[in-house]
Protein backbone atom coordinates (compact mmCIF):
# COMPACT_ATOMS: atom_id res chain seq x y z
CA UNK A 1 0.00 0.00 0.00
CA UNK A 2 1.24 3.51 -0.79
CA UNK A 3 2.72 5.74 1.90
CA UNK A 4 -0.08 8.28 1.45
CA UNK A 5 -2.75 5.65 2.16
CA UNK A 6 -0.83 4.36 5.17
CA UNK A 7 -0.72 7.93 6.47
CA UNK A 8 -4.46 8.24 5.90
CA UNK A 9 -5.06 4.92 7.67
CA UNK A 10 -3.07 6.15 10.68
CA UNK A 11 -5.21 9.32 10.82
CA UNK A 12 -8.42 7.31 10.59
CA UNK A 13 -7.30 4.93 13.35
CA UNK A 14 -6.32 7.82 15.59
CA UNK A 15 -9.57 9.72 15.04
CA UNK A 16 -12.17 6.95 14.93
CA UNK A 17 -10.59 4.13 16.89
CA UNK A 18 -12.84 1.05 16.99
CA UNK A 19 -15.67 2.85 15.17
CA UNK A 20 -13.99 1.91 11.88
CA UNK A 21 -12.56 -1.59 11.46
CA UNK A 22 -9.95 -1.89 8.74
CA UNK A 23 -10.45 -4.54 6.07
CA UNK A 24 -7.60 -6.67 4.75
CA UNK A 25 -6.63 -5.82 1.17
CA UNK A 26 -4.61 -7.72 -1.39
CA UNK A 27 -4.67 -4.94 -3.99
CA UNK A 28 -3.28 -1.96 -2.12
CA UNK A 29 -6.63 -0.31 -1.41
CA UNK A 30 -8.07 0.99 1.85
CA UNK A 31 -11.43 -0.18 3.18
CA UNK A 32 -13.28 -0.14 6.49
CA UNK A 33 -16.31 -1.74 8.09
CA UNK A 34 -18.58 0.77 9.81
CA UNK A 35 -21.43 -0.15 12.14
CA UNK A 36 -24.85 0.68 10.73
CA UNK A 37 -25.66 3.05 13.59
CA UNK A 38 -22.37 4.90 13.10
CA UNK A 39 -22.71 5.44 9.34
CA UNK A 40 -24.04 9.00 9.26
CA UNK A 41 -21.70 10.27 11.96
CA UNK A 42 -18.62 8.69 10.37
CA UNK A 43 -19.61 9.80 6.85
CA UNK A 44 -20.17 13.39 7.95
CA UNK A 45 -16.78 13.54 9.64
CA UNK A 46 -15.02 12.03 6.63
CA UNK A 47 -16.59 14.73 4.46
CA UNK A 48 -16.14 17.77 6.73
CA UNK A 49 -12.88 17.16 8.59
CA UNK A 50 -10.02 18.77 6.67
CA UNK A 51 -7.62 15.90 7.34
CA UNK A 52 -9.95 13.61 5.35
CA UNK A 53 -11.98 15.89 3.01
CA UNK A 54 -13.91 13.12 1.24
CA UNK A 55 -16.09 15.53 -0.66
CA UNK A 56 -17.28 13.12 -3.36
CA UNK A 57 -19.26 9.89 -3.21
CA UNK A 58 -18.34 8.03 -6.38
CA UNK A 59 -20.59 4.98 -6.01
CA UNK A 60 -22.88 3.06 -3.70
CA UNK A 61 -23.49 -0.61 -4.33
CA UNK A 62 -25.25 -3.46 -2.61
CA UNK A 63 -23.66 -6.84 -1.94
CA UNK A 64 -25.27 -10.20 -1.20
CA UNK A 65 -22.84 -12.49 0.65
CA UNK A 66 -25.17 -15.50 0.60
CA UNK A 67 -22.99 -18.62 0.11
CA UNK A 68 -19.92 -16.36 -0.09
CA UNK A 69 -16.71 -18.40 -0.18
CA UNK A 70 -18.41 -21.68 -1.05
CA UNK A 71 -18.43 -23.54 -4.36
CA UNK A 72 -21.61 -24.60 -6.11
CA UNK A 73 -19.77 -27.10 -8.26
CA UNK A 74 -16.55 -29.07 -8.35
CA UNK A 75 -14.16 -28.51 -11.22
CA UNK A 76 -12.05 -31.67 -10.99
CA UNK A 77 -14.54 -33.58 -13.11
CA UNK A 78 -17.64 -32.89 -15.16
CA UNK A 79 -20.95 -32.74 -13.33
CA UNK A 80 -24.44 -33.46 -14.58
CA UNK A 81 -26.15 -31.25 -12.03
CA UNK A 82 -24.75 -27.93 -13.21
CA UNK A 83 -25.04 -24.55 -11.61
CA UNK A 84 -27.82 -24.93 -9.03
CA UNK A 85 -29.32 -21.47 -9.54
CA UNK A 86 -29.76 -22.31 -13.21
CA UNK A 87 -31.82 -25.43 -12.63
CA UNK A 88 -33.59 -24.93 -9.31
CA UNK A 89 -36.53 -22.66 -8.58
CA UNK A 90 -36.16 -20.87 -5.28
CA UNK A 91 -38.42 -18.40 -3.49
CA UNK A 92 -37.66 -14.77 -4.18
CA UNK A 93 -39.40 -13.00 -1.32
CA UNK A 94 -38.92 -14.21 2.23
CA UNK A 95 -41.72 -14.14 4.77
CA UNK A 96 -41.66 -11.01 6.92
CA UNK A 97 -41.06 -13.16 9.98
CA UNK A 98 -37.82 -14.51 8.52
CA UNK A 99 -34.51 -12.88 9.29
CA UNK A 100 -31.17 -12.77 7.50
CA UNK A 101 -27.68 -13.64 8.57
CA UNK A 102 -26.26 -10.48 10.12
CA UNK A 103 -23.60 -10.17 7.40
CA UNK A 104 -25.56 -11.39 4.38
CA UNK A 105 -26.32 -7.96 2.90
CA UNK A 106 -23.96 -5.00 2.87
CA UNK A 107 -23.81 -1.55 1.34
CA UNK A 108 -20.43 -0.36 0.07
CA UNK A 109 -19.59 3.34 -0.32
CA UNK A 110 -16.73 4.49 -2.58
CA UNK A 111 -15.34 7.84 -1.43
CA UNK A 112 -12.95 10.25 -3.14
CA UNK A 113 -11.08 13.24 -1.78
CA UNK A 114 -10.27 15.45 -4.75
CA UNK A 115 -8.06 17.81 -2.75
CA UNK A 116 -5.95 15.06 -1.19
CA UNK A 117 -6.27 12.43 -3.93
CA UNK A 118 -7.45 9.73 -1.52
CA UNK A 119 -9.89 6.91 -2.16
CA UNK A 120 -11.41 4.61 0.45
CA UNK A 121 -14.36 2.25 0.76
CA UNK A 122 -16.83 1.90 3.61
CA UNK A 123 -18.77 -1.33 4.12
CA UNK A 124 -21.94 -1.34 6.23
CA UNK A 125 -23.74 -4.60 7.01
CA UNK A 126 -27.53 -4.35 7.19
CA UNK A 127 -27.95 -6.77 10.10
CA UNK A 128 -30.65 -9.39 10.55
CA UNK A 129 -33.67 -7.23 9.74
CA UNK A 130 -36.06 -8.21 6.95
CA UNK A 131 -36.19 -6.15 4.82
CA UNK A 132 -32.56 -5.02 5.16
CA UNK A 133 -32.26 -1.32 5.91
CA UNK A 134 -29.61 1.37 6.43
CA UNK A 135 -29.81 5.14 6.70
CA UNK A 136 -29.60 7.18 3.52
CA UNK A 137 -26.53 9.39 2.97
CA UNK A 138 -28.30 11.63 0.44
CA UNK A 139 -28.10 14.60 2.82
CA UNK A 140 -24.32 14.11 3.05
CA UNK A 141 -23.59 13.35 -0.60
CA UNK A 142 -26.41 14.14 -2.99
CA UNK A 143 -24.97 11.77 -5.60
CA UNK A 144 -26.22 8.89 -3.42
CA UNK A 145 -29.77 9.46 -4.67
CA UNK A 146 -29.73 7.24 -7.77
CA UNK A 147 -27.09 4.87 -6.36
CA UNK A 148 -29.29 4.03 -3.39
CA UNK A 149 -32.27 3.50 -5.69
CA UNK A 150 -30.21 0.98 -7.67
CA UNK A 151 -29.26 -0.92 -4.50
CA UNK A 152 -32.90 -0.93 -3.45
CA UNK A 153 -34.10 -2.12 -6.85
CA UNK A 154 -31.53 -4.89 -7.33
CA UNK A 155 -31.02 -6.08 -3.74
CA UNK A 156 -34.12 -4.95 -1.85
CA UNK A 157 -32.08 -2.86 0.61
CA UNK A 158 -34.11 0.04 2.03
CA UNK A 159 -32.52 3.44 2.72
CA UNK A 160 -34.19 5.27 5.58
CA UNK A 161 -34.61 8.97 4.81
CA UNK A 162 -34.24 8.67 1.02
CA UNK A 163 -36.47 11.31 -0.64
CA UNK A 164 -37.76 9.10 -3.47
CA UNK A 165 -36.93 5.43 -2.97
CA UNK A 166 -38.44 3.57 -5.92
CA UNK A 167 -37.25 1.20 -8.61
CA UNK A 168 -34.91 2.63 -11.21
CA UNK A 169 -33.81 -0.25 -13.47
CA UNK A 170 -36.64 -2.79 -13.35
CA UNK A 171 -40.32 -2.18 -14.05
CA UNK A 172 -42.54 -0.80 -11.29
CA UNK A 173 -44.48 -4.07 -11.18
CA UNK A 174 -41.37 -6.24 -11.02
CA UNK A 175 -41.43 -8.88 -8.29
CA UNK A 176 -38.28 -9.61 -6.34
CA UNK A 177 -34.74 -8.24 -6.55
CA UNK A 178 -32.66 -9.76 -9.36
CA UNK A 179 -29.16 -9.37 -7.88
CA UNK A 180 -29.97 -11.43 -4.80
CA UNK A 181 -28.18 -14.76 -4.86
CA UNK A 182 -31.42 -16.69 -4.34
CA UNK A 183 -33.14 -15.05 -7.32
CA UNK A 184 -33.49 -17.57 -10.20
CA UNK A 185 -31.26 -16.88 -13.20
CA UNK A 186 -34.19 -17.14 -15.62
CA UNK A 187 -36.41 -14.86 -13.52
CA UNK A 188 -40.04 -15.45 -12.63
CA UNK A 189 -42.00 -13.61 -15.31
CA UNK A 190 -41.57 -12.53 -18.92
CA UNK A 191 -43.35 -9.94 -21.03
CA UNK A 192 -44.96 -10.13 -24.45
CA UNK A 193 -47.23 -7.94 -26.50
CA UNK A 194 -50.85 -9.09 -26.21
CA UNK A 195 -52.73 -8.18 -29.39
CA UNK A 196 -56.14 -8.76 -27.80
CA UNK A 197 -55.37 -6.49 -24.84
CA UNK A 198 -53.43 -4.06 -26.99
CA UNK A 199 -50.63 -3.78 -24.47
CA UNK A 200 -47.64 -5.53 -22.97
CA UNK A 201 -48.67 -8.39 -20.68
CA UNK A 202 -46.85 -10.40 -18.06
CA UNK A 203 -46.81 -14.18 -17.96
CA UNK A 204 -44.84 -16.87 -16.10
CA UNK A 205 -41.39 -17.36 -17.55
CA UNK A 206 -41.32 -20.00 -20.29
CA UNK A 207 -37.54 -20.42 -20.51
CA UNK A 208 -36.45 -23.96 -19.74
CA UNK A 209 -33.80 -24.02 -17.01
CA UNK A 210 -30.43 -24.94 -18.47
CA UNK A 211 -27.81 -27.16 -16.93
CA UNK A 212 -24.58 -25.19 -16.95
CA UNK A 213 -21.46 -27.28 -16.57
CA UNK A 214 -17.96 -25.83 -16.13
CA UNK A 215 -15.38 -26.64 -18.76
CA UNK A 216 -13.19 -29.49 -17.63
CA UNK A 217 -9.96 -30.65 -19.26
CA UNK A 218 -10.19 -34.41 -19.42
CA UNK A 219 -7.25 -36.78 -19.45
CA UNK A 220 -6.40 -38.16 -22.90
CA UNK A 221 -3.32 -38.82 -24.99
CA UNK A 222 -2.94 -35.18 -25.98
CA UNK A 223 -1.80 -34.41 -22.45
CA UNK A 224 0.42 -37.44 -22.01
CA UNK A 225 3.76 -36.57 -20.46
CA UNK A 226 5.49 -39.04 -22.79
CA UNK A 227 4.17 -37.27 -25.88
CA UNK A 228 5.23 -33.87 -24.54
CA UNK A 229 8.74 -35.14 -23.86
CA UNK A 230 8.88 -36.68 -27.34
CA UNK A 231 8.02 -33.32 -28.92
CA UNK A 232 10.79 -31.63 -26.97
CA UNK A 233 13.32 -34.28 -27.98
CA UNK A 234 12.26 -34.03 -31.63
Amino acid sequence: MSNSLETLAARIDAHFGERMRRLPSGCGELGYVVARDELLSVATTLRDDEQFAFDQLMDVCGVDYLSYGTDEWTTLSATGTGYSRGVERKPVILDESDTFDSERFAVVYHLLSVRKNYRIRLRVYTGTENPPIVKSVVDIWNSANWFEREAFDLYGILFEGHPDLRRILTDYGFIGHPFRKDFPLSGNVEVRYDEKKGRVAYQPVSIEPRTLVPKVIRDDNRYSADLKDARKDG
